[in-house]
């Protein structure tokens, strides 16, 4: 019998020492973007955004394997932006850039004229909300999650930004209401609801600055419907760049950039960039069928 406990006790040692070398590992990466000493708080008042003389390349790729090389693009204060072009012509990248995940090798990303790379990660994180193609949620209460970028907010907010996020209707149809465990990665709820549940999230952060990665690209159309109109509750007011598979997502928007290569090959509204029949109209005609010919 002791030696029976014996053995469970060393396998269970062993297992925490495996444990902890992979989280040691982990602790030990070296960190690939830092804050500058004597990094400032960012200070967003209007939104503006500037990327200037942007040259960038993956850490891992060959000095001549650039995504951006002398890019430019001017955003103003409160204009709603949509990023639209093949996959790997640089749309996600470039808000990765912006939000900081990665360090560019030359020029400069400026919000409100702020060079972003001399301000603190911190700071930069509480200007700019983010809401991703997979809405990331924690095993916590449907309270919890949206209430994460302001942990002091009270009820009645936490309840208006679902609200205006769509979220509220089935929230209170749930037998514990707010209260309600998602499940590891919100896997209790359905991918629509995750979404606006994140989105509920971005609107009670109340950030200036608003990252849209393909929020709607995995839903169904009757999921797309809802969170398309909590998106426009969302974008209100706010500087707002979405990245777009789907165009009829940048279709209502105040601005399009088309990207090629990490490249600008076009910028309009979309009725222009349709009339003018170049790639965007393209793009335009492949997702809404009107290249097919009709048959007899």
């Amino acid at each position: 019998m002791r030696f029976n406990m014996m053995s469970s006790t060393m396998q269970r040692l062993n297992q925490a020492f495996g444990n902890a070398e992979d989280m040691t590992r982990i602790l030990d990466e070296p960190r690939l973007v830092a804050d500058v000493p004597g990094a400032k708080r960012l200070e967003v008042e209007k939104g503006s955004i500037d990327f200037e003389h942007i040259t960038f390349r993956y850490s891992d790729a060959k000095s001549t394997d650039l995504v951006f090389r002398d890019f430019n693009l001017h955003i103003p204060a409160g204009q709603r932006v949509g990023l639209v072009g093949v996959s790997g012509s640089g749309k996600t990248t470039l808000t990765k850039l912006l939000l900081r995940l990665s360090d560019i090798q030359e020029g400069r990303i400026l919000v409100d004229g702020q060079d972003v790379s001399r301000c603190t990660q911190q700071s930069q994180r509480h200007n700019i909300a983010y809401v991703p193609q997979e809405a990331l949620l924690f095993h916590r209460s449907i309270r919890d999650n949206i209430a994460y970028g302001r942990p002091d907010a009270t009820d009645e907010e936490v309840r208006e930004a679902a609200r205006q996020a769509n979220a509220l209707g089935f929230i209170d149809r749930l037998p514990d209401g707010m209260n309600t465990m998602v499940g590891e990665r919100g896997i209790k709820l359905s991918g629509g609801q995750r979404q606006r549940v994140a989105i509920a999230r971005a609107i009670l952060a109340d950030a200036p600055i608003l990252v849209l990665d393909e929020a709607t690209s995995a839903l169904d159309s009757e999921s797309e419907h809802l969170v398309q109109e909590a998106l426009v509750n969302l974008m209100r007011g706010r500087t707002s760049i979405v990245v777009a598979h789907r165009l009829s997502t940048a279709a209502a928007l105040d601005r399009i950039v088309v990207l090629d290569g990490g490249r600008v090959v076009e910028d309009g509204r979309h009725q222009d960039l349709v009339e003018h029949d170049g790639e965007y109209a393209h793009l335009w005609n492949r997702q809404t069928g009107a290249f097919l010919e009709t048959g007899d």
